[in-house]
């Protein structure tokens, strides 16, 4: 019997990747989208797919009901991936910024999850994957809504395995850095619904945010594609003891080194150098 697997954001980047390398390895997956559009080409490809609209409960219980009735109630794994990015100075985002970036990045997540959770517990075993990010761990200027949103993950997912501890139901993080992908084409039109450039304190710096965001090919060095995290998400589906946390490209291993070995003062000059090279 084949293990089934349900994976959000499948429209492109990662969970496109992870989507149809999972289903060439021998898994059944259910790869689903925000947009009917996306579900049309995914199916075309030959997935099976639905729509799944992270910021509405009623999408988030038919994505899931659906999944049960072709299932007949099982489920092997959980990828919760569908996410943006929201640039923008921290004293630019208002509480509907922040309610938008968490409700796609984190209460959409975490819905989705509790309600796979007592099917996990039922069948006696299940893999929750989380797609974090570098910016789970370490901030950077000009993520705050994004950075606030990973962090978020990164503390809900670090508590549910502890209490998910003697299971058999494993929850592991993928923590990427640059992945190439629609993140930053997205991100730019997020930063112009949200963010009001033209009075902020910030106006002249987003010029360079906007640039670095429109920059074609590679926007940093070591950007990976989406098939290295495809990698890790295949460790965390099939090894008998996942890993807790994945890092996912050069820069997610070096700054995990350097929390730990930096203080935050010495920390806080790097980070916020890197931050400003847009």
């Amino acid at each position: 019997m084949k293990k089934t697997i349900l994976i959000t954001g499948c429209s492109s980047g990662i969970g496109h990747c992870v989507a149809k390398g999972l289903h060439a390895r021998g898994y059944r997956v259910f790869a689903t989208a925000r947009k009917r559009e996306s579900v049309q080409a995914l199916l075309a490809e030959g997935l099976e797919s639905f729509q799944l609209n992270l910021t509405d409960s009623n999408s988030i219980n038919f994505a899931f009901e659906e999944v049960m009735r072709r299932t007949q109630g099982e489920l092997y794994a959980l990828f919760n991936n569908g996410a943006f990015g929201l640039p923008g100075a921290v004293e630019d985002l208002s509480r509907d910024a922040l309610r938008a970036q968490f409700e796609t990045n984190v209460f959409g997540w975490q819905e989705l999850t509790n309600l796979v959770l007592p099917v996990m517990r039922r069948q006696g075993y299940g893999r929750i994957i989380q797609n974090s990010s570098v910016l789970g761990f370490v901030a950077l200027p000009f993520r705050g809504a994004y950075n606030a949103s990973k962090y978020a993950i990164e503390g809900l997912s670090d508590t549910l395995r502890l209490e998910l501890q003697g299971s058999n139901i494993h929850v592991s993080l993928i923590e990427p850095g640059p992945i190439a992908s629609q993140f930053r084409m997205n991100a730019v039109k997020a930063l112009s619904k949200y963010i009001d450039i033209t009075n902020s304190f910030h106006h002249e710096r987003y010029q360079g945010v906007l640039n670095r965001l429109n920059k074609p090919g590679p926007a940093v060095p070591f950007t990976l594609p989406p098939e290295a995290v495809l990698e890790r998400v295949i460790h965390a589906l099939e090894a008998s003891r996942p890993q807790a946390r994945y890092y996912v490209t050069f820069p997610t291993h070096l700054f995990g080194i350097l929390k730990r070995i930096l203080s935050t003062r010495a920390l806080d000059v790097l980070l916020a150098k890197s931050g400003n090279n847009n």
